[in-house]
This record gives structure tokens, sequence and C-alpha cells, in this order.
């Protein structure tokens, strides 16, 4: 039967050598006076100690002095298991100082990982991960010098194909942040941007007689109508009510709180920029990309957008007439809106529907995209991608690999080079101004986040774009697919290669 207590009192609930499942996305649906009540208590009694933690796709509030980001920071964890680490910004840079353990896997590996401990099962297949770094025969999933367990990851063969198996620490607390507990316990996520992994954490947590931790907004007395019950009372430990600070008003496009049509989503992408201090720059390179990629559209297409320069393209395919005729996705499990970004990025704006992450990452992992757009940090002659670790920087996978694995047309949008790079068009003619001085095409990536080869062997069609050309993907590296007017190909582009193309 679950309690009614303060978050100081529910801190009390986790013990040490526990193993803390957060269900959060990046920034988004973090339960912040849990994590600092654990901080509270930590730094008064050296306790709860030695944990680990493991969250799909990460937990921060952009804020290295709130959340978890204290505690982790004074010692209390051991282990770090996470899809994404960009919210934490303290967090992201003690990994690679090599303060404690740390494990970057795919996001919707992890989200299948905790939904197969859910039922019972010790981990979960997939072909997500093969012949990219957490692959064991490559790099494995350990980011730092002391990272090295070797049983969150290992390939195996079932029935002659070969997949990876993805296995978790059994989870023995789950932290949750939902909207209402009714007289029952139930907990809603109405005014949530997203449910992400909630049930799934909290039926491993009680299969393994852990304590499940709620943190909510409100108390209700009418009981939740049964399809809006995310978790049942019965799979609920503690309920801790914390009043949510006011959100600007902006916010509630993001909670499906009332409906949007497709006319109205560029004016409240426009709203909630402001309101998270985001300006759009009209940015040349990057309009040159977003307008060359968006082509690649087709009336009836699922897609998902990657964050960066490939936003552009939400922009584009509202000007040519083809964002009402396709359907946008996001990780976090929205579809049919348009994605948000910034610090709300996993919110939707006009959502269709808003269903379990693992649900998501079905679709992704088995081919249910049509196409994908897709930052780079790093190309090489092959045509694998690095998009998850730069010099001295470390960000993460999050569902990247997911994404990537399966979609049959990929796209990736990046700048030739970096640093400098100044571009200028005019009339439909593209001119280099100045070249960047850090290549972003190179002979090998440093990381390898998209592989090339399996690529290849399973059909997917493969485009780099860029602000001067388009390469694409062959079995024999990259080749030269388009120069844009006003781009000299010797100049601009072959002196810049290190490598030579495919013919």
């Amino acid at each position: 039967m679950y309690q009614i207590m303060t978050a100081d009192e529910a801190a009390l609930l986790i013990r040490d050598h526990d193993c803390i499942c957060v269900n959060s996305f990046v920034g988004i649906e973090n339960p912040v006076e849990l994590h600092e009540a654990i901080y509270r208590r930590y730094h008064s009694t050296g306790s709860p100690a030695h944990l680990t933690m493991v969250s799909s796709a990460g937990f921060g509030v952009w804020d290295e002095n709130r959340n978890a980001e204290s505690y982790i920071r004074e010692g209390a964890v051991d282990k770090l298991i996470c899809g994404h680490f960009g919210a934490m910004l303290s967090t992201k840079k003690l990994v690679l100082e090599d303060r404690f353990e740390a494990y970057n896997l795919p996001l919707g590996c992890i989200s299948h990982a905790i939904r197969a401990q859910a039922g019972g099962i010790p981990g979960a297949l997939s072909k997500v991960g093969l012949d990219i770094f957490v692959d064991p025969r490559m790099e494995g999933p350990g980011i730092n010098h002391i990272s090295h367990d070797d049983n969150l990851i290992r390939p195996v063969v079932v029935e002659g194909e070969e997949f990876l198996y993805y296995q978790l620490p059994k989870i023995t607390v789950a932290l949750i942040k939902g909207t209402a507990a009714d007289p029952r316990g139930n907990i809603s996520f109405d005014d949530m941007y997203m449910s992400g992994d909630a049930l799934s954490i909290c039926q491993a947590t009680k299969a393994n007689h852990g304590k499940v931790i709620v943190q909510v907004d409100r108390l209700v007395e009418v009981p939740s109508r049964p399809r809006n019950a995310i978790i049942p009372g019965c799979l609920v430990d503690a309920i801790v009510v914390v009043k949510p600070d006011i959100q600007k008003s902006g916010y509630e496009a993001l909670t499906g709180s009332f409906e949007i049509p497709p006319g109205e989503w560029s004016m409240w992408v426009e709203i909630i920029d402001r309101l998270t201090s985001k300006k759009r720059v009209n940015n040349t390179i990057a309009n040159i990309i977003g307008r060359r990629a968006t082509a690649e559209l087709h009336e009836e297409d699922i897609v998902n957008i990657g964050i960066g320069i490939p936003e552009t393209i939400g922009r584009y395919a509202k000007a040519n007439g083809m964002l009402d005729k396709i359907t946008l996705t996001v990780e976090s499990g929205g579809v049919g809106g348009f994605p948000a970004s910034g610090p709300v990025f996993g919110a939707m704006i006009g959502a269709a529907s808003v269903y379990d992450m693992s649900n998501q990452f079905d679709l992704y992992d088995n081919g249910g995209l049509n196409i994908c757009f897709m930052g780079a940090l790093e190309v090489d002659r092959h045509g694998n991608v690095n998009s998850h670790r730069g010099p001295g920087a470390y960000a993460g996978i999050g569902g990247f690999a997911n994404i990537t694995s399966r979609t049959p047309t990929v796209v990736f949008c990046l700048s030739f080079n970096a640093k400098g790079l100044d571009v200028a068009e005019k009339d439909g003619r593209v001119t280099i101004l100045q070249e960047g001085s850090i290549p972003k095409f190179v002979d090998e990536v440093q990381s390898v986040s998209f592989s090339a080869k399996r690529a290849i062997q399973n059909g997917q069609h493969v485009l780099y774009v860029t602000e001067r050309c388009v390469f694409e993907l062959t079995p024999n590296g990259l080749k030269l697919l388009e120069v844009y007017p006003g781009i000299d190909m010797e100049r601009d582009i072959l002196a810049q290669l290190s490598f030579p193309l495919a013919e």
C-alpha cells in the first residue's frame, strides 16, 4: 500500500548499493525534489552510497547544481548507465575524469532492456549496436578508463543470426515524475510531456522487490479513468506531492491539453523558442542544407528529425507544403505533431499520440520510419558517422543508433567543415567565402555511431547533405552525387578531402 510522504522521508527508502532507474528524457520530466532530497541525505549522512543509476535518455535540468548533479559530484554514485548525458552539465565532464564508471548504450536498447526486466527476462536482443562503438568487439559501452563491465552487452547468435544482448543491473528503486495521484494511488501523466518508460520501470522494480517512489504535482479526489492511469497504485510505495513551479502558458502547448492544428505549429514553435530563450538564427549554411535535405521527403513519410541543422527541415517542409503530408515522430513516444527543441527536447507540439517510449523504439528498430534526418560530427571515407563523441566532450548516442539502424533512407545533415566556415548564397549560387579549420570529412572517425558496412548490408539509401554538395553511400565509400551551382568541384570539394571518392 502506498504512503504519502515528504521527499526527505522518501529518500530514506533508498539503501546503499541500490540501482535507481530514473524516468526522464534529457531535460524534461525530472523528479527534481526527489533527487535533491537524496542529495540532502547523502550530504549529511554519507548515505545512500555506492549507487548505480540507470536512465534510457539521461536525466538533468541543464543546471549543474540541481537535480542529481550534486550527489553524483560528491561521490554517491559508483556506476552510471545512460543513453544521453546532454542535460547533465557537471556529470558529463566528470565522466571523462574517471570519477565513476559510466556507460553509454543506445537509448532504445536501454528502454527495451528495462521492459524485458519488467517481464522477468534478464535482457533484450537487438541488432542495434552491431558494428558501432558499443559492440564489445569494437570499443564497448564504457566511456572512460575505469568502465569495464562486460555484462551489459555481449554478442550472441540466435538461429544463425547475430544480435547484441543488452542486460541491465536489477532495478531496485524507481524515481518517477507524474501529474496526479488519485485516492487509489493510481498515477496519471495528463500534464506531462511524456510517460517514457514509467510503467516498465515500476514493474521491473516491483519484480525485484524494490521501492517505487513517485513525485506528483497534486492529489485528486476523483479516481482516474482506467486508460489514463499509467501506473496502477498497487505498484507504488511512496507518493511525494510537490507543487509545480508556475509555468508560462505557452508550455501547455506541449502537454496535449488542447488541440493544435498543423497550421499553428510554426506559431507555437516560435512561442516555445522565446520561452526557452532560444533564438532562431538565420544561418545560411543550415538553410542551404535544410532546403536541399527537405527535397528527399515524400508524401505519407513517417519521419524523425534530429536536433541541430536537421531542425531546419521542418521549416522548409512547411514552406513547400510537405509538413501537412508527413508524420513526424520523436524518441520519447510522440507521433504526429511537431518536435520541440532546446531545454524541452522530447516534447511535441500538436501530437496525435504519445505512447510508451519502448513502443516508439519498436517502430524505429523494425524499420517503421521511412526517412530520418540526423546531424553528424564526422564522416569518414567509408561513410561511417560519429555523432556522439567530440574532442574532450561527450554527449552520448541517445536514440541515434536506433533511428539510423533500419530506416530505409538516412540523410545526414552537416557542414563540410567547421570553425570559421563562411558561406554566401545569392540567386541560387553558393560561394565559399572562407573554409573552416576543422574538417568534418576525415580518413577515420574517432568513434563509430553509424556503420556504413551495416547500412550497405541492410540496403539502406544514405545521403550526406552539406552546404556545397551531396554525397551518397556506395559499397566503395562516398560518391559525389550533386554539386551546387557556384561551387568549383576541384577547389571547393576534391581539394578539401584527404581521401579519394568512389567512382
